[in-house]
């Protein structure tokens, strides 16, 4: 068994009345949860060196907005000169790498949010797309900011006209053979980049998106391009382009997210990525894809890590959202006889109203950390050139899954920070409670890398994909068998309520069972809605936009949740024996929770 002395004891006090009731040993759950002991240990390496560090001490009133950029800057490069990103970790499996990446970044997240998300962009997001997205010749500047942290970058996708819908973006890399450069240029101020993290003051390099067109006229769709910004000694923006900040946000105002327009701005040809496509000396377009809008896709599914890393982040804000709310429930009394008040926590809509997102904060952990090794190793063998079964359908179905687990986590964390804040009372509403601070800064997650409501759409246009094909008896493509069921999807949606006792509800068998009647029930009929709307005349886009609201949207919720237990439970058999009981009833906790928000389908569709 392993030695968790590093971990440090809790301190007496008013909770160790409750603390002593407990029937496991919660420094063993918290290593379950962590799923890693030697990443626990950096976690309070870097705990223990950044709070002796006066750089990093709580400010006692709110700095200002510039104040906030300049602390969160300085904050990252001390951290860089710490060094948790040792030799071993930058030459280690990407598995290993990334997951040691992800794990420096919550750590830091606990102290600045702002912090964290600057490196994640800046280093983590920026270096991870040199990795999948460029080639040999993009190396040096992978080494420059990842490994000797000499630039900052970001990533600019985003204009102020166009979002979500990418393909109509309107920045332009027009290659000119005569130099051999590319030429950057923005038509007007609605094609301009903006909410580019790091862009508004310090970084030196973004990854752009913009529209590569070739001599001959051709227009060959989004790609990526590595442009410099600023001169890396003096931060000076360079001549042809016009950068400025976006101004005081909701939240992590630490961050200076910027907007930029390029006037004819000359890039090197190699500053393509160049891995999926490229442009020959004379001007000549080559590429492994003949479809642009796959070289596209290719490109942007580089985002998925950066989904995943702001699943983790929301794991973390959760968890500090409900220990702070649940702590203050065991301490405050309220009412009963003057020498025996009642603690808040023993009344029943008091732990109604916090002990799901409880459950939420422990089956949401568990089912990152597996479905982050599943996701790590399939790039990994990817990234090696190692054969992968059916690669193109594992990558959409991790896309599928990305696709709504990330409006499944942030919206949950939203709502669940919000209910702990009013469960805290006036005490929750002051700044040093944190509860406002977590809310603030974790609410851009809903909207940044995807907009939630049409990041869940993708999932459902896969899930109607995979249906369709059962329906008409052909192959169920879930090589990670989320959706596998499907085949026999007329013998799930024939299933109904046989529960006579309320033991019986409390299993694993139940819980799983009826998601996959819901998943059943709610597919067929988003599928009969979209074929009405077809039927109606409407084109595939309209009938889809008509289907949104009205099946579509809790079908992709239902899947997400639906993965959420399925990965616990695949994690929950590899814990140890002493956690089972805890993490069973915390597992079926969630699980009843959840499903009581479907209640509706569950009748509506015969269920029960």
């Amino acid at each position: 068994m392993e030695d968790l002395s590093f971990v440090p004891d809790l301190p007496s006090g008013p909770l160790d009345k409750y603390r002593k009731t407990a029937t496991f040993d919660w420094k063993r759950l918290k290593l379950a949860l962590e799923g890693d002991i030697e990443l626990l240990k950096l976690k309070y390496k870097i705990w223990h060196t950044l709070e002796k560090d006066p750089l990093f001490a709580h400010n006692s009133v709110s700095p200002t907005v510039e104040e906030q950029k300049r602390i969160t800057q300085l904050q990252l490069k001390k951290i860089n000169e710490y060094k948790f990103h040792t030799k071993e970790m930058v030459n280690s499996s990407y598995s290993r790498r990334t997951r040691t990446i992800m794990t420096i970044n919550e750590a830091v997240q606990s102290l600045n949010p702002s912090v964290s998300v600057k490196m994640a962009i800046g280093i983590y997001l920026f270096s991870n797309a040199l990795l999948s997205l460029g080639t040999e010749r993009h190396h040096k500047f992978y080494e420059a900011t990842f490994v000797n942290r000499e630039t900052l970058a970001s990533f600019a996708l985003t204009e102020i006209a166009h979002g979500s819908d990418a393909r109509l973006m309107r920045t332009t890399a027009t290659y000119d053979p005569s130099t051999k450069q590319f030429v950057i240029h923005t038509p007007d101020f609605e094609a301009a980049k903006c909410w580019v993290g790091n862009l508004g003051r310090t970084c030196t390099h973004t990854l752009l998106f913009a529209q590569l067109i070739t001599p001959d006229g051709t227009n060959h769709g989004l790609h990526g391009f590595l442009v410099p910004i600023r001169n890396p000694e003096t931060l000076e923006t360079y001549p042809g382009l016009i950068v400025g900040d976006m101004g005081e946000k909701i939240g992590v105002n630490g961050i200076d997210n910027g907007f930029i327009m390029f006037n004819q701005y000359r890039i090197p040809r190699e500053n393509l990525l160049n891995r999926t496509a490229d442009v020959t000396e004379e001007g000549i377009y080559e590429s492994s894809f003949s479809d642009p809008s796959k070289i596209l896709g290719a490109a942007l599914e580089n985002l998925s890590a950066g989904r995943i890393g702001i699943m983790q982040e929301s794991c973390h804000s959760i968890a500090s959202a409900v220990t702070i709310a649940i702590r203050y429930a065991a301490t405050r009394a309220q009412f009963g006889e003057r020498d025996n008040e009642i603690s808040l926590i023993e009344y029943e809509l008091h732990q109604w109203r916090l002990f799901g997102y409880v459950a939420a904060a422990v089956v949401f952990r568990m089912y990152i950390e597996n479905f982050s090794k599943v996701y790590l190793s399939i790039v990994e063998k990817s990234n090696a050139g190692m054969k992968v079964d059916n690669l193109s359908e594992a990558v959409s179905e991790i896309h599928a899954m990305v696709s709504c687990s990330k409006p499944l986590l942030t919206w949950t964390v939203l709502s669940a920070a919000q209910q702990c804040r009013e469960a805290c009372g006036g005490h929750g509403y002051l700044k040093c409670a944190n509860l406002g601070d977590i809310r603030s800064n974790h609410e851009a997650t809903v909207t940044y890398e995807g907009d939630n409501n049409v990041l869940s759409q993708q999932t459902g246009n896969w899930l109607l994909r995979q249906f369709d094909s059962a329906r008409s008896g052909g192959e169920v493509d879930s090589p990670l068998n989320t959706v596998t069921f499907l085949k026999d999807w007329e013998r799930w949606i024939a299933m109904r309520f046989r529960c006579s006792r309320t033991d019986e509800l409390k299993t694993r068998e139940f819980i799983t069972t009826t998601y996959k009647w819901l998943i059943c029930y709610l597919l067929k009929q988003t599928h009969e809605k979209y074929e009405t709307e077809i039927a109606k005349g409407l084109s595939k886009f309209e009938a889809r936009a008509k289907s949104q609201v009205y099946k579509w949207r809790d079908l992709t919720k239902t899947y997400a949740e639906y993965l959420a237990i399925i990965f616990f439970l695949e994690s929950l058999d590899k814990k140890e024996e002493s956690l089972q009981p805890v993490l069973t009833k915390l597992f079926c906790l969630y699980g009843l929770w959840s499903l009581d928000q479907h209640l509706v389908e569950l009748y509506q569709g015969g269920y029960s």
